[in-house]
């Protein structure tokens, strides 16, 4: 049993200290996941040196109760081992590097003799020498050639102090840029991950609902339209068209029919088959995943490269300025002004720190961006496009009322609407299946054949000998033919407005039809004026809802643009037409029918609780259940472009004066490097500033108890 302490309880915020023994990441990794499962806990963190765990919580006394009794119940001994794609132990790995560079740096310049001093610099400087050679081999004049030049030249003068500042400097930027790539990386990898409790694994022909961890290697598993492959596995049976855009960066779905492989985090698009299992759900491809990801630079962010290009592009005017200042003056101290100054160390350093920095601060709101790229492509959107079940409503809605017709039972046609959508992730299907729950009906499998989803349509089962339609009205009336019963016409004119219809159909008659209430968010009507003054010039709304429902949920809340009862198709065709009229589009989803736009648009962004193919598809994920996250995301990429704007013209306005200077002999070379140095570092610093103002808590924090009273 854990032993802790409390330590201090604020209105939102428990500090508790373990006792008793050390602990290694793994384990501090387990405590933070147990708690994190607590729905009242925002936050856990356990510090591993001093054993604390700070927790932030809603500010319900449960919260503190939740915490207190997970942390009595904790089991060690199910501490799962951490891997080195964990972010806990990479970004463990970084922070140690810099700080060990930095100690090291102040170490060898304070403690070291100046001779061995000297032999330590010439022995690092080797690296950025050869470096340099290799460039002007291929005959490629980049910073790294001004680098190796500068570090030289100020070890030949003996000014080993300027040439340690510079190697420190570009260790830090190199550390910090591969830090936000890989922290890139491990944004995408874990929304692959699978997130997938159950599966339907086929047992003597009858699908049995099973626990993912529970499936071994030969297992059957049955996959539908919009679920995520659970495992790597072969096709047994079916043709499939899955999604593998998080694997391979490719929006096309890829044709899988018998004989071929899927692997674990693709999405099936299209079809249904039925997989045998090659490995467990420890066994995927996810580190060859990680690895393929790393060797391509799609993660930066195109101010990234465009900083870094014209960095390589001021390193001709370094040499000219050089040789030109030599040859007019002869003096090497004003020649040497060009060369200490060095442009790439400054960029190097702030432009990753701040891309990392923006990513952590949207992190810490809920929101997971997959790449420094798309923030970029967030802050110059003009048009955003929501869907709205789920997205600009509540991502849940409810089950209102059911009414028959055909002269059918109201609870037998919930039980079997709760069979057939039971097999489907839509917030649509969640409210049956609730509600089938709710009103203690238990809805066993009833069908006779296989379940058909029909994108954006509705679901296609037989149950005995009678065909089972359940869907929109398009589809259960246009496409099925579905009649309504005699002498039942006016109930169907007077059904209750207000809510979403969905209509279930037994061997082309009418049986029922089920209203969902589909509350908009309370935030919605802000979230949407907040995005017009943050500069996008059409909010439009797609949905497959009926013109009615569309129409007042956009009236209410300010949409610019409304477009009902259309079809994934035709969102996908909408996206791809504003980017050819030159906008560049936001789409913003949560259910299968959204995949084709969220994969068309320059960004796409999938809401909590959302379908498993739009959060593997998309670009951002939001979890937080605020629409308003939205804003903060737009906020941040804005600010962030402005920060890296300021950074590189800074960088280069400070840095030329310095050259000035030192042309003019204002300053001697020494002193130009040694403020640049500093400058790099200021620089560095205020990019790892917040963009936004910390969020106000409505409860005032105050100290309820400091004293450490012991629990456990």
């Amino acid at each position: 049993m854990l032993k802790f302490s409390v330590i201090q309880r604020l209105s939102k915020r428990l500090h508790v200290r373990c006792t008793g023994r050390l602990f290694n990441d793994a384990e501090a990794a387990y405590v933070e996941s147990i708690l994190m499962q607590q729905p009242a806990i925002e936050k856990a963190q356990f510090f591993t040196r001093s054993r604390d765990l700070i927790i932030q919580h809603t500010g319900d006394e449960i919260a503190v109760r939740d915490a207190l009794v997970a942390l009595n119940t904790l089991d060690f001994t199910q501490a799962p081992a951490l891997t080195e794609y964990s972010p806990r132990l990479v970004n463990k790995k970084y922070k140690e590097s810099m700080l060990n560079q930095t100690l090291v740096y102040l170490g060898k310049k304070l403690l070291l003799p100046a001779p061995i001093n000297m032999v330590w610099s010439w022995f690092n400087a080797l690296k950025f020498a050869k470096t340099a050679v290799t460039m002007l081999w291929h005959r490629k004049l980049t910073v790294e050639v001004l680098d190796g030049v500068a570090i030289t030249v100020s070890l030949l003068r003996g000014d080993v102090s300027t040439a340690g500042a510079i190697m420190y400097l570009l260790g830090i930027g190199e550390t910090l840029e591969e830090w936000t790539l890989r922290k890139s990386v491990l944004n995408l990898a874990e929304s692959m991950s699978l997130n997938v409790d159950k599966v339907w694994v086929k047992v003597d022909g009858v699908e049995v609902s099973r626990p993912v961890a529970e499936v071994v290697e030969g297992d059957q598993v049955v996959l539908r339209q919009g679920e995520v492959v659970p495992l790597d596995g072969v096709v047994l049976e079916g043709v499939v068209l899955v999604n593998e855009s998080s694997m391979t960066g490719e929006p096309e779905p890829v044709r899988r029919d018998e004989g071929c492989s899927v692997y674990a985090g693709t999405v099936v698009e299209e079809g249904t088959c039925v997989i045998e299992v090659r490995g467990n759900s420890k066994s995927s491809r996810y580190e060859q995943i990680v690895a393929l990801i790393e060797e391509s630079e799609q993660m930066k962010s195109g101010m990234e490269q465009k900083a870094f290009h014209m960095a390589d592009k001021l390193v001709p005017i370094s040499f000219a300025g050089t040789l030109l200042t030599y040859l007019l003056t002869r003096n090497t101290m004003k020649a040497l002004s060009f060369l200490m100054v060095d442009f790439s160390c400054a960029l190097k350093l702030s432009i990753p720190l701040a891309v990392l920095s923006a990513m952590e601060e949207a992190s810490k709101r809920g929101i997971t961006v997959k790449g420094g790229k798309y923030l970029e492509q967030i802050a110059a959107a003009d048009v955003i496009v929501f869907d709205k079940t789920g997205t600009l409503t509540k991502a849940e809605p409810v089950f209102e009322d059911i009414i028959t017709f055909d002269g059918n039972d109201a609870d037998d046609m919930l039980m079997l609407a709760a069979c057939l959508e039971e097999h489907f992730p839509h917030s649509m299907a969640k409210a049956v299946v609730n509600a089938a729950e709710q009103h203690n009906l238990p809805h066993k499998e009833k069908h006779s054949s296989k379940v058909e989803y029909i994108v954006a349509h509705g679901i296609a089962s037989k149950v005995g000998n009678r065909k089972c339609r359940i869907g929109s009205a398009h589809f259960i009336f246009d496409d099925e033919k579905t009649v309504i019963p005699d002498g039942e016409q006016d109930k169907f004119d007077n059904l209750p407005s207000g809510f979403s219809h969905l209509y279930l159909a037994i061997s082309g008659r009418l049986a029922a039809v089920l209203l969902i209430k589909d509350p908009i968010r309370e935030e919605a009507k802000q979230v949407i004026q907040d995005l017009h003054d943050l500069g996008i010039k059409k909010v439009v709304m797609m949905t497959g809802d009926s013109q009615r429902n569309a129409e007042r949920v956009a009236q209410e809340i300010g949409i610019d643009e409304v477009h009902a009862e259309v079809l994934p198709g035709d969102k996908a065709a909408y996206v791809k037409q504003a980017k050819e009229e030159g906008y560049t589009v936001m789409m913003i989803g949560d259910g299968i029918n959204d995949s084709p736009a969220l994969s068309e648009a320059h960004v796409g962004i999938a809401m909590n609780e959302g379908a498993p193919i739009a959060q593997k598809i998309a670009n951002v994920t939001v979890s937080s259940d605020d629409l308003s996250s939205i804003v903060d995301l737009r906020r941040i990429a804005m600010k962030l472009m402005d920060r890296i704007q300021f950074n590189y013209n800074s960088i280069v306005g400070v840095n030329g004066a310095l050259v000035g200077l030192g042309l003019f002999q204002v300053l001697t070379p020494s002193t130009t490097a040694w403020m640049h140095n500093m400058f790099t570092l200021g620089i560095g610093l205020r990019s790892m500033t917040p963009l936004l103002p910390a969020k106000k808590d409505s409860t005032d924090e105050m100290a309820i108890e400091t004293e450490a009273q012991v629990v456990a």
